[in-house]
C-alpha cells in the first residue's frame, strides 16, 4: 500500500471529531446481566460493554489520558464498564450519531431488561426526507410537538429513531410550516442519548400550552459525500476503509495500491472508488486520482484494509485533536471546544486569526470562508483551558498541527474564550423585504427566563446611539429600534447628558458584540434628533424621541436577516400579558459589568397598579409596568439598555414595540418593576413625522 495513500486517509479518518462509526439505527438495546458489586479493588470489574441507551462503549484507549487520570482502577486496552471516579454505577465512553465522544451509564437491569418503546415518528413539510416539522402517532392518530424546551438532544433522538446519521438540528416556531390536528407533546426534554422520544422527560400526552405556530422541527443533515470511516476493526485507528456518496456506504477497490490481505474482511454493498493515486498532499481522499464514482472492475475481495499508528507528540497533544462548536446559531459557528484528556475545553484566543478559523473549518467539513471570533464572542466556557498561542498558517489539516505548547499552558480567563464562524456570509447581505416584526435567524434556543445572550441577528431591530468617533467605537449612550429605513425611536432622556447636536452621535446597526466588527454592522450619522415637545425632564413623562438616519429619503437603511424593522403598535393595541411572548433586550448592566454581547430576557406586561403602588404619583398613563410576578422567575430590568426596546409577538407571529425603556429605581432588587413608555400612546406623532 502506497505510503501517500496512506496519508490522505490516516488524516481524513482521524479528522477531528468527523470519526465515524456504526449506524445509529443498527444500536439494539443490551439484554444482559450486570453485577455491581465493586469487589475488593472498590470499583466495578464486570464485564457489561453496553450503556442503558444501547451505546457500544468504546476502548477505554480510545480516549487519551484518561488511563492516566484513573491510574489502578481497571482502565485498559478494553471496552467494559467501570466507575474509576467513584460514582456508584459503572459508565463508558461511546460515539454519538455524530461521532463524537459522549458518555452514559451502563446496563445494569441484571438481566430484568425492558424492551424500549417505540413511538412511530415522521417528519412533515421539508425539503426532503431527513428534515420537517415532528409529528408523533399515539392513540390512534398523528400530531405535532411543542417547541418549548426543543433543543438539538431531542433532534438527535428523533433522528436517530428514524435511521439518520449526520448532524442533528432543532428548529422550533413552526419552521416547517404548521402541522393539525392535535399537539401531542410538549417540554420534551431528551438527554440524547435515548433511542426513542417515547423515553425522553416531558409532560403527559396531550398536556400542553401551545398553539401550532410552536410546532417542533428537525433537520437530519446526512453524511457528506466523500466521508470515510473504519469498520470491522478492533480499534478506530484501523478496520476495513469505506467511503460515504449519495446516502450509503460503500468500499474502496485495492486497484493502484499495494494489497491489503483481507485483514478486516469483505464488505458488502456497492465499490464506490477505484484506482486510487494519492501524492499526499491533497486535502480529502475524493481529490486524489480515481475513476468516477460507482466505476470499478473490483469484487469485495479485492477491499482496502487500512491499519493507522496514532502520532504522538512532545506535548501530548495528537494532530487529530476532536473539536466541536458550543453556543453559536448553527452547527457551522461557535466557542471552539477541544477533547484532551477526556475533558473538554476552550482555546484562549491570544494570537488567535483567521488562519486557524480556517483550519478548525475545514478540519469540521466545512469549506466557505471562515472568520475568527475573540473576546467570548459566543460566550464563556466552563472548566478547563486547554490551549493558548495557536499558531496556523491556513494550510494545516487538523487544529492538532498548529499546537506547539503543552496542553493547559495559558495565561487567560475565560472571557478570552476563542471562536469561529465557518462558511462566513454565506446568507449574504442582500435586501430582503421591508415588512416589519419578522426575525429571519432561525429561531431554535429554548425560552429563556432571566436573561442570556441572544442569538446573533435574534433581534434585528435593535439598534445602539453610540457617541461619535472613529468607526466601530465610540461610547454606548443608549438602545433604539429600528422602525423603519431611516428612523429610530428611543428615549428622550438619552440626549441629557450630550445634547442634541446630531454631531455628537451616530447609530450603529446589526451590531451583536460591541468590540467585533461583523459582517452586518453598519454606522450611520445622524440627521436629526425630535424629543416629544412635550417631555418632562424632572418626571420622564413623555420619555420618547425619534431620531432621523442621514440618507434618501426610505432608503438610509439596508436591510438584511441581521437588520429589519419592528412593527409600531395599532393606537389602542395591547400585548398579552405573558412573559413568552415580551422581551426587553440590550447590553445593559448584567449586575457585573455592561455586557459585550446583546443580552435578552423575557419580562410580563404588568397591570398598572403595580408601578402605581412602587412609584406613587409617578405612573402616567403614558407609560408601560412591566417585569415578573412574584410567581415568575426573577429578570433583572438593568438587562435593557435606556431607550431600548419591549417587543412583543403578536398573533401571526410578528413582533411590536410596545415599550422603550425609559426608568425605574433599583433595577437590580426583585419584584421592582420597570417603566417603560408606551408606545401606543404615541403612534399618531410616530407617523405624522415619519410619514410611516
Amino acid at each position: 500500500m502506497s505510503a501517500s495513500f496512506l496519508v490522505a486517509v490516516i488524516v481524513l479518518v482521524f479528522n477531528g471529531n468527523r470519526c465515524y462509526g456504526s449506524d445509529p439505527s443498527s444500536f439494539i438495546l443490551p439484554f444482559t446481566d450486570c453485577i455491581q458489586s465493586k469487589g475488593k479493588a472498590g470499583y466495578y470489574q464486570g464485564s457489561i460493554d453496553v450503556t442503558e441507551s444501547g451505546g457500544k462503549c468504546m476502548n477505554w484507549s480510545e480516549v487519551a489520558g484518561i488511563k492516566d487520570r484513573y491510574p489502578g482502577k481497571g482502565l485498559g486496552d478494553h471496552n467494559f464498564c467501570r466507575n474509576p471516579d467513584g460514582r456508584i454505577r459503572p459508565w463508558c465512553f461511546v460515539r454519538n450519531s455524530r461521532g463524537r465522544i459522549d458518555w452514559g451509564y451502563c446496563d445494569c437491569k441484571q438481566g430484568k431488561h425492558q424492551p424500549a418503546t417505540f413511538v412511530p415518528v415522521r417528519l412533515s413539510g421539508g425539503g426532503s426526507g431527513y428534515e420537517g416539522r415532528v409529528e408523533v402517532y399515539h392513540a390512534g392518530q398523528w400530531g405535532t410537538v411543542c417547541d418549548d424546551q426543543w433543543d438539538d438532544a431531542d433532534a438527535e433522538v428523533v433522528c436517530r429513531q428514524l435511521g439518520f446519521g449526520g448532524t442533528a438540528q432543532a428548529w422550533g416556531q413552526a419552521y416547517y410550516g404548521e402541522g393539525s390536528g392535535k399537539v401531542l407533546l410538549d417540554e420534551v426534554q431528551c438527554s440524547g442519548n435515548e433511542l426513542s422520544i417515547e423515553q425522553c422527560p416531558k409532560r403527559p400526552w396531550g398536556e400542553h400550552n401551545c398553539e401550532h405556530r410552536e410546532d417542533a422541527g428537525v433537520s437530519c443533515m446526512p453524511t457528506a459525500d466523500g466521508s470515510l470511516r473504519l469498520v470491522n476493526g478492533s480499534a478506530p485507528h484501523r478496520g476495513r476503509l469505506e467511503v460515504h456518496y449519495r446516502g450509503q456506504w460503500g468500499t474502496v477497490c485495492d486497484d493502484g495500491v499495494h494489497p491489503s490481505g483481507q485483514q478486516f474482511g469483505e464488505g458488502v454493498g456497492p465499490i464506490l472508488l477505484d484506482d486510487i493515486s494519492c501524492t499526499g498532499k491533497e486535502p480529502a481522499l475524493v481529490h486524489c486520482g480515481r475513476r468516477e464514482w460507482g466505476k470499478h472492475d473490483c469484487t469485495h475481495s479485492e477491499d482496502i484494509s487500512i491499519s493507522c499508528s496514532p502520532q504522538r507528540l512532545a506535548h501530548g497533544i495528537p494532530p487529530s485533536l476532536p473539536l466541536r462548536l458550543v453556543g453559536g446559531e448553527n452547527p457551522k459557528e461557535g466557542r471552539v471546544e477541544v477533547l484532551i484528556d477526556g475533558q473538554w475545553g476552550t482555546i484562549c484566543d491570544d494570537g488567535w486569526t483567521d488562519q486557524d478559523a480556517d483550519v478548525v473549518c475545514r478540519q469540521l467539513g466545512y469549506t466557505g470562508l471562515a472568520k475568527a471570533r475573540t473576546m467570548a464572542y459566543f460566550g464563556e466556557g466552563q472548566g478547563a483551558i486547554h490551549v493558548d498561542n495557536v499558531k496556523c498558517t491556513g494550510a494545516e489539516r487538523s487544529l492538532g498541527d498548529c499546537i506547539k505548547e503543552p496542553a493547559g499552558s495559558h495565561n487567560c480567563r475565560h472571557s478570552e474564550d476563542a471562536g469561529v464562524i465557518c462558511d462566513y456570509g454565506q446568507s449574504g447581505n442582500a435586501a430582503t423585504s421591508q415588512a416589519c416584526g419578522i426575525r429571519l435567524v432561525r429561531p431554535r434556543q429554548k425560552r429563556i427566563i432571566g436573561g442570556e445572550n441572544s442569538l446573533r441577528g435574534g433581534w434585528p431591530w435593535q439598534a445602539a446611539i453610540r457617541l461619535r468617533g472613529s468607526p466601530g467605537d465610540g461610547r454606548l449612550v443608549c438602545g433604539a429600534t429600528l422602525v423603519s429605513s431611516c428612523w429610530i425611536l428611543t428615549s428622550a432622556h438619552c440626549f441629557k447628558r450630550y445634547g442634541n447636536s446630531t454631531k455628537t452621535y451616530k447609530v450603529r446597526v446589526g451590531d451583536y458584540h460591541i468590540l467585533v466588527p461583523e459582517e452586518y454592522e453598519t454606522e450611520y450619522a445622524v440627521e436629526e434628533i425630535i424629543p416629544h415637545p412635550s417631555y418632562e425632564v424632572h418626571s420622564n413623562d413623555y420619555d420618547l424621541a425619534l431620531v432621523r438616519l442621514s440618507g434618501r429619503e426610505g432608503r438610509c437603511v439596508t436591510f438584511s436577516r441581521h437588520v429589519l424593522p419592528a412593527c409600531l403598535p395599532g393606537r389602542r393595541e395591547k400585548a398579552a400579558r405573558t412573559s413568552s411572548s415580551c422581551y426587553i433586550t440590550g447590553w445593559g448592566d448584567t449586575g457585573r459589568a455592561y455586557s459585550k454581547t446583546l443580552q435578552q430576557a423575557a419580562v410580563s406586561q404588568l397591570h398598572k397598579r403595580h408601578c402605581e403602588a412602587h412609584y406613587p404619583g409617578q405612573f402616567t398613563a403614558r407609560m408601560l409596568c412591566a417585569g415578573n410576578t412574584p410567581s415568575e422567575p426573577w429578570v433583572d430590568s438593568c438587562r435593557g439598555d435606556s431607550g431600548g426596546p419591549l417587543v412583543c409577538e403578536r398573533t401571526g407571529g410578528r413582533w411590536v414595540l410596545y415599550g422603550v425603556t425609559s426608568w425605574g429605581y433599583s433595577c437590580r432588587l426583585q419584584n421592582s418593576p420597570g417603566v417603560y413608555t408606551k408606545v401606543s400612546a404615541f403612534v399618531p406623532w410616530i407617523r405624522r413625522l415619519t410619514g410611516l
